[in-house]
């Protein structure tokens, strides 16, 4: 993969969709992939039909990309993501966001489900991330730089902005929908943490737990776009709950948060 494959992709959509640019990319994380289907005037690709698009395999992710207009900005969806655990290269894994970059998107609006195991932290809890915690020993930006990408050096300091936050929270107040924030730590999978690891983690400053994002976001303000992050609290990280850790669990919550999910980001999309 390299910086023509990005351009490659990114013309496609634009001619697929009859739109030269968009402002907005969202990605669907796990259980939460059903919101893309309530958009009126959208226009669907398959991530099969775009060119060198990686395709993720796990359920729960179906692969396809939506571009619809909403409020003045138009959006591009990606419902589901690769994962590193898949057995990809890192480059796939960021892919899609530096596709959607390409395209025009100046702002990454992230989500995932995760594991909660910071204070008061619950299943079906939508959280603002803060920012996060790289606990793979990998990032996306290792190996030879492109400058036409980013900077060899990135700063993350303010990896999830902080304005984004305080409006999410604004729009959040706004629609009724609770929503707390914390930290997320990435862990690789596809194996959950052990109730050790979720206590260092917890040690380290975590409040949520899960295997994707980071290295997203990474690449995101590699190429300058703002970031805002969003998890679901789909179950309580091992040796916090109770009872075994199930995919079908995170797939539950996610469709049992779908309704509060969907008015939150329906009224925080124009305001981006």
């Amino acid at each position: 993969m390299d910086y023509q494959d990005i351009e490659d992709a990114a013309a496609y959509i634009a001619s697929a969709t009859g739109q030269p640019s968009h402002d907005i990319a969202v990605v669907l994380g796990s259980g939460l992939s059903d919101y893309a289907s309530s958009l009126e005037d959208a226009v669907t690709i398959r991530y099969s039909d775009i060119p060198h698009f990686p395709l993720p395999s796990v359920h729960g992710h179906p692969g396809h990309l939506v571009s619809a207009t909403v409020g003045d900005n138009r959006v591009l969806i990606f419902s589901g993501r690769v994962h590193l655990y898949e057995g990809r290269p890192l480059w796939d894994t960021v892919f899609g966001v530096r596709t959607a970059i390409m395209a025009g998107c100046h702002t990454y609006l992230v989500t995932n489900a995760a594991g909660g195991c910071g204070q008061g932290m619950r299943p079906g809890d939508l959280t603002l991330i803060s920012d996060h915690l790289n606990l793979t020993g990998q990032n996306p930006l290792m190996g030879a730089n492109d400058e036409r990408l980013g900077t060899r050096f990135t700063d993350m300091s303010n990896a999830y902005d902080p304005g984004l936050r305080i409006l999410a929270r604004d729009v959040a107040d706004s629609v009724g929908v609770a929503i707390k924030e914390g930290v997320y730590a990435w862990f690789t999978g596809p194996s959950y943490e052990t109730p050790a690891e979720v206590r260092m983690a917890k040690t380290l400053g975590a409040d949520l737990v899960g295997m994707s994002t980071v290295p997203e976001v990474i690449a995101a303000r590699h190429m300058g776009a703002k970031v805002l992050g969003i998890s679901l609290v789909t179950n309580l990280a091992a040796g916090i709950g109770d009872h075994p850790l199930s995919h079908e669990e995170v797939a539950e919550e996610g469709r049992a948060a779908a309704d509060r999910f969907g008015r939150l980001i329906n009224a925080l999309l124009p305001s981006l």
